[in-house]
């Protein structure tokens, strides 16, 4: 229950003056946009269209690590024995929830602006199922398996054959895997995680360690919506380049060694 008197009754019912709405509105449609290209690009490009998640030597990192090849039926995507791990760790994250309850959700669409009152009922994360966003810190713990692998396979996307390529692809790979990789290392709870549950950061080299490396993760904690938001587009961006190759649309341009 939120206290009375910290933000205007009604929805939208406001004192300010800027254009509000723009930011909840544009980050909506980008979440959309997002969840609509990922389900389609995971589930049915594949299935429906013939389009693959590999092309030399390139793996969609919508699909690692590849499980299920040859015992999912043909028309089951392989993405699904993988993908809730990351759409877990984004839907629970704490940059992501404040996103979607803002511009889905109204809940207040805006920093001083009035929400539905039936909100005013609201019980936060204490009911089913926003409960379920108690489980970030699993997720989290989770998400480091297909972030290694996705690691993996972007190094062995280096020499996909009897020679060593750098191409477009593998810049956009890595590119993709620095930035899953700190919006992982940013996350809130990683944060907590290194430095929570102490009374003396000084007393001992374990805790002082504990803190040099608690600083370190609130130092990137500060860039971890940017990171959300940026790694997205990476994501989406490489799926797309790897579908492309794989349609046969353009060749990747590439030095081999």
């Amino acid at each position: 229950m939120k206290p009375p008197g910290t933000a205007a009754l009604g929805f939208g019912a406001t004192s300010r003056r800027d254009s509000w709405i723009r930011f909840p509105s544009l980050v909506g449609i980008g979440l959309a946009a997002f969840v609509v290209y990922s389900l389609f690009s995971a589930f049915l490009w594949g299935p429906l269209f013939g389009v693959g998640y590999e092309a030399d030597g390139y793996l969609s990192p919508f699909f690692s690590p590849l499980l299920g090849v040859g015992i999912l039926p043909a028309w089951l995507s392989p993405a699904i024995l993988i993908l809730w791990i990351p759409l877990g760790f984004r839907t629970t994250c704490y940059a992501f929830r404040r996103a979607y309850y803002r511009s889905y959700f109204a809940d207040p669409p805006a920093c001083a602006v009035g929400e539905p009152r039936a909100h005013r009922r609201y019980a936060m994360e204490a009911r089913f199922p926003f409960i379920l966003q108690n489980s970030h810190r699993i997720f989290l713990y989770l998400q480091f398996i297909p972030l290694t692998f996705l690691w993996i396979d972007a190094i062995l996307a280096l020499h996909p054959g009897s020679t060593w390529r750098l191409g477009l692809g593998n810049v956009i790979l890595f590119t993709d895997l620095i930035l899953l990789t700190g919006f992982s290392l940013s996350c809130n709870s990683l944060r907590h995680f290194a430095g929570g549950n102490l009374d003396c950061f000084s007393c001992t080299a374990r805790t002082r360690a504990r803190h040099s490396v608690w600083k370190r993760v609130t130092d990137l904690n500060g860039h971890h919506i940017g990171l959300a938001a940026w790694s997205l587009l990476g994501v989406a961006t490489a799926d797309l380049y790897i579908r492309l190759l794989a349609a046969g649309v353009f060749i990747d341009p590439s030095i081999r060694l």
